[in-house]
C-alpha cells in the first residue's frame, strides 16, 4: 500500500481487511473531489458509515490515502485524525483548498465536487 513503509512496519500496523478495503477505495478519490463517509461506504459494502471513518482516523498511509477527501453526508468537513473542530479541521479545510474544494458555513461550496464511485 505505501512504498515508504517497510514489510515489517506493514505486519506491525495490522491492517485489517476491512481497513484495507477502506484505503482502497479512499485512494480512488480524485484530487480536487471528496466523497462522503456513507457513499464511500456503500462502495465497499458496508453499512456503517462510522466504521468508515473510524477506519480513516487510523489512516497510516496519508497522504497516499487521502482521507482528507472524505466528508459527513451533511457535507461538512467530518472529522480529521480524530478531532471534529479545531487545529485539525482547519488542516483538513486548508488541504481541500488547496485541491479546489471549498467550505462557507461549515458546508461543502460546490456539490459538483462529490466523487460517486
Amino acid at each position: 500500500m505505501n512504498s515508504c513503509l517497510s514489510v515489517a512496519q506493514l505486519k506491525k500496523l495490522k491492517i485489517t481487511d476491512f481497513q484495507k478495503r477502506v484505503y482502497n477505495a479512499a485512494r480512488r478519490v480524485p484530487r480536487g473531489f471528496i466523497t462522503t463517509y456513507g457513499i464511500l461506504a456503500r462502495e465497499i459494502n458496508c453499512r456503517s458509515s462510522l466504521a468508515v471513518g473510524q477506519a480513516l482516523k487510523k489512516n497510516p498511509f496519508a497522504p497516499r490515502v487521502p482521507c482528507h477527501r472524505v466528508i459527513s453526508s451533511d457535507l461538512s468537513p467530518g472529522g480529521f485524525r480524530g478531532k471534529r473542530e479545531g487545529v485539525e479541521i482547519r488542516r483538513k479545510k486548508r488541504l481541500l483548498g488547496k485541491e479546489g474544494v471549498i467550505f462557507c458555513d461549515g458546508k461543502l461550496v460546490d456539490p459538483r465536487r462529490i466523487y460517486h464511485f
